[in-house]
């Protein structure tokens, strides 16, 4: 074999790994988790993970926008519980549960609107902002459920979104494949989803270009707010209840998490759906072959922090 033949090879597979290293990491992981579980493969217990990452992962979609642009949500946790309140307390006045579940996602659109207002209009940190509004949100939903959880009705037409199937794939599965390649096409094939790009990647640049950078900003946050209100939307259908004090919590990491380990720097400027859906993945496989060996499920915080200090230090070396 000549010298350009072996640096072509070498190219291809350094392109392979820094553009698509996530799929790999999916395929050594899927190997490894076949050998330490015998069920691992089994059709049920892989329904049940696609079922148990659909939440996080519509969280996921919202926020690969977020992150592209260059920004960061913090809030999706707190929003999410206090928007599974709202689609709650909606149903259970007798609405019909389509206006209810649209009630909950007109305002998770307000909720994103207002983010991203303020970071726009104020030139805020989106920490700080998102920060600000989930403390806010959290306060509020504990607040209307006095401390408790608020319970919705255990009818079928409800419970059915977040525990139903058609055929043997669950509806939230469902969902976020929909999700996913809506989003997909919004970010990949659009003027949107190039601005969103390009002003991630040089906010200065994007604006003297003629992009309208606060606009762009403002609908980011607004995508993520319906994302969480459909996340909101499976969550509290799947548990007949919101709990004030704990449903959402610490969805923001494992957001975060997927897209980070899905190819999109915190800087902004890059990053795809199909790396985000990797990702959430990854993270759900590994969740599910924790339980299967019985590890404990307080050690996923540590594992988790590790695959994301992974994920920067790949991103660091290209």
């Amino acid at each position: 074999m000549n010298n350009n033949n072996t640096n072509f090879i070498k190219k291809k597979l350094k392109f392979i790994w820094q553009e698509h290293s996530y799929i790999l990491a999916l395929f050594v992981l899927i190997i490894f988790a076949t050998i330490f579980s015998d069920s691992f493969l089994q059709p049920q217990n892989l329904m049940n993970v696609f079922r148990r990452i659909s939440t996080v992962g519509l969280i996921a979609l919202g926020m690969t926008f977020v992150i592209i642009g260059g920004e960061i949500d913090l809030s999706v946790g707190a929003v999410l519980a206090m928007i599974g309140g709202v689609i709650i307390a909606l149903f259970n006045t007798g609405l019909p549960l389509i206006i209810s579940i649209l009630g909950g996602v007109v305002v998770g659109a307000i909720i994103g609107f207002i983010n991203g207002y303020i970071i726009s209009k104020f030139r805020l940190a989106s920490f700080i902002v998102t920060l600000a509004t989930m403390a806010i949100a959290r306060s509020l939903i504990v607040y209307i459920a006095d401390g408790s959880s608020i319970i919705g009705p255990m009818t079928n037409k409800f419970t059915r979104i977040g525990n139903g199937n058609i055929g043997i794939i669950p509806i939230p599965a469902i969902i976020f494949v929909v999700a996913a390649i809506l989003l997909h096409i919004l970010l990949a094939k659009t003027k949107f989803g190039r601005f969103v790009y390009a002003i991630g990647d040089n906010e200065k640049a994007a604006k003297y270009s003629g992009i309208k950078v606060n606009k762009i900003r403002i609908l980011t946050f607004v995508i993520i707010g319906v994302c969480v209100a459909l996340a909101a939307t499976i969550e509290s259908s799947r548990l007949a209840s919101i709990s004030s004090s704990s449903s959402g919590r610490l969805y923001n990491l494992d957001a975060i998490a997927a897209v980070i380990i899905g190819g999109a720097p915190l800087s902004g400027g890059q990053g795809k759906i199909l790396g985000t859906v990797v990702g959430v993945i990854i993270l759900g496989v590994i969740s599910n072959v924790m339980n299967l060996v019985n590890i404990s499920p307080y050690l996923a915080g540590t594992v988790k922090g590790l695959i994301i200090l992974g994920a920067v230090m790949i991103q660091k070396n290209r």
